[in-house]
């Protein structure tokens, strides 16, 4: 089985108006700490752990300030001004060093209690079928079981209550070959409305109505965006649990630093 790159988003830096602003203080969200090292390096630590994973790039930061490790090739890249823009940048690296890859990993820095196991389960179950994009979505009931009062942003379809996973799987074909309501739709990705309304006011009756299915959210996205995608129900609350808020930043600090350390970490 040929690996996957992956691509960690990590240049994102809270402004003053945003929650998480008083917490990083115009630095980088991703160097956050968390048990002696930085928010970012849990996330490499998961993607590092996989054997379905191959090299890892970082986009947004320089080895200078992050000083990360990895067992695996690891490759940093500029910021480049958006997440839409840096994903854009990090799979053209990944094509850029292997023409053949055919799909890649995007994951975002701030989901540090995800695990090696849930990157292995996201890649295999990926692997089963052949569409352009995976989109992982978790229960309210998964997510308030394993993180009580997160305080996510839940929408309804009519299968139930869901927030969006962090960690996606995609075509690289798609590098530099998207819709431009893509970047319309990741700016207003902590509002699930707002992008309903970008795709086609239809599309966002049906979800204010409650009457939107799976099915026909992944058929209105090959419509409206000319995207053969796959909806994924994401068992594992930690891919969708990032840190945007000061009380979430201290519900994973808990989480992790409550996990026995790994044999060879040093001390924080």
């Amino acid at each position: 089985m040929p690996l996957i790159d992956a691509v960690i988003t990590a240049g994102g830096i809270p402004k003053p108006d945003e929650p998480l602003y008083p917490v990083t203080q115009g630095k980088s969200k991703a160097l956050l700490p968390i048990g002696g090292r930085p928010m970012v390096q849990w996330v490499l630590d998961a993607l590092d752990g996989s054997a379905l994973v191959g090299r890892l790039v970082v986009v947004g930061l320089t080895p200078a300030e992050a000083a990360l490790t990895s067992r695996k090739e690891l490759i940093y890249l500029p910021n480049a001004g958006s997440m839409i823009g840096n994903a854009q940048a990090g799979l053209k690296q990944i094509l850029a060093l292997n023409p053949d890859a055919k799909k890649a990993i995007i994951a975002s820095a701030d989901i540090p209690c995800m695990t090696s196991a849930m990157v292995d389960w996201m890649v295999n179950t990926c692997l089963a079928s052949d569409h352009e994009i995976y989109y992982g979505l978790i229960s309210e009931a998964d997510m308030e079981k394993r993180f009580p009062g997160s305080r996510r942003s839940f929408f309804a379809l009519k299968e139930g209550r869901f927030c969006g996973s962090d960690i996606i799987v995609l075509s690289t074909a798609l590098a530099g070959n998207y819709s431009p309501a893509w970047n319309e739709i990741v700016g207003a990705r902590k509002n699930i409305f707002r992008q309903a309304s970008i795709v086609g006011f239809d599309t966002l009756l049906l979800m204010l109505l409650r009457q939107m299915t799976i099915p026909e959210a992944e058929r209105r996205a090959k419509t409206k965006l000319g995207v053969k995608g796959r909806i994924l129900l994401d068992p594992y609350a930690e891919t969708g649990m990032d840190v945007d808020k000061p009380r979430q930043y201290e519900q994973v600090k808990r989480d992790l630093e409550a996990r026995p350390a790994p044999p060879g970490t040093p001390p924080a």
